[in-house]
């Protein structure tokens, strides 16, 4: 059995091609766009995709040597995500569904982060610390569902790295020889400003007053390296502590980490820390995977379409806040 994948969420207009048998990935292709100034601009990225996307399934396609008609299903991101950006991924899905006649499966952006981690790692049941531009949530899966046992109060901690980076003047590009703007600039930071506020309310986090305190620290003449650091150190720090309470409260064995902000070395290190002092195993998503992609989409479709998940092409509407705790998964069993 085989899927097409197409994620278009946000940035990177991704195909992916799996199947259920070995090798499991056998297409990934991605266009990704860059804005040339400030953060990413919806109606720039969809044209972007719009002149990309139809290039890059050809070239799944072509480069995988497998014919449309091969294809079973055609999986495809209708949601978390950027509303302009969503709609070239879902109407160029549609269009291949209804052409060639073959089912449409939905598939939850978040999930899909989760799915390929759970993949990658051959985890089980682990407590998920889901971050990305625009989620940062703790989860777990319990009866039928993933439940969100923490999340950010306000801004994502992708978003809250990317803002700071932006308005200091630090980006774009925000990722420098693979590593973001913030942290490269953080390592060269030597004092910790101890007048930078750490927000940890229960079982979630706040990042906008964190956000808003380096800003005004810049501005009074502080270093940018030394603000880069603290903030860099108490964003982390903070995460990192409500996803050891979330461990502590569902006494999960594993705990994985997934989405684009997972690729950080320095986040990899303070979770990995923490897990062998809990006992329990960790895992990473790689970077290549941990960022967003087709594979990630394909792969999840793989999985619902197995359970008789999908859609009519005209149905397939998107949802720019479509939740992940809104998502049936029957394909977990415990």
């Amino acid at each position: 059995m085989i899927v097409l994948g197409i994620e278009s969420s946000a940035h990177t207009f991704g195909v992916g091609l799996v199947r259920d048998e070995s090798p499991h990935i056998i297409a990934d292709v991605r266009k990704k766009y860059v804005p040339s100034r400030g953060g990413i601009h919806p109606k720039e990225a969809s044209q972007f995709f719009i002149s990309e996307g139809p290039k890059a399934i050809k070239e799944a396609l072509e480069g995988s040597g497998v014919s449309p008609m091969e294809v079973d299903a055609y999986a495809v991101t209708l949601g978390p995500g950027l509303g302009p950006c969503l709609r070239v991924g879902a109407t160029l899905a549609r269009g291949l569904a209804a052409y060639f006649e073959k089912p449409l499966v939905p598939v939850n952006h978040a999930v899909a982060h989760i799915e390929i981690g759970r993949y990658l790692s051959g985890f089980k049941d682990p407590l998920v610390v889901y971050l990305s531009g625009g989620n940062t949530m703790i989860v777990a899966y319990e009866e039928g569902r993933y439940r969100v046992f923490g999340e950010t109060l306000d801004i994502a901690l992708g978003n809250f790295l990317d803002t700071l980076a932006r308005e200091m003047g630090l980006a774009p590009p925000y990722i420098v020889n693979g590593k973001h703007a913030i942290e490269v600039c953080a390592d060269k930071g030597v004092k910790f400003l101890k007048e930078l506020p750490y927000v940890v309310k229960g079982q979630d986090v706040s990042y906008s007053g964190l956000l808003t305190a380096s800003l005004k620290a810049v501005k009074r003449g502080a270093r940018k390296e030394d603000v880069c650091m603290t903030a860099r150190e108490i964003a982390f720090s903070a995460i990192v502590e409500v996803a050891e309470r979330g461990l502590a409260h569902t006494g999960k064995k594993e705990l994985l980490l997934v989405g684009g902000v997972a690729a950080s070395q320095t986040l990899r290190d303070k979770f990995r820390v923490m897990a062998a002092e809990r006992g329990v195993e960790f895992y990473a998503v790689p970077p290549k995977y941990a960022v967003d992609n087709g594979v990630m989409i394909a792969f999840t479709g793989l999985l619902a379409f197995k359970h008789g998940i999908v859609v009519p092409p005209e149905k397939a509407y998107i949802r720019q806040r479509w939740r992940l705790d809104e998502v049936d998964i029957p394909w977990v069993s415990h």
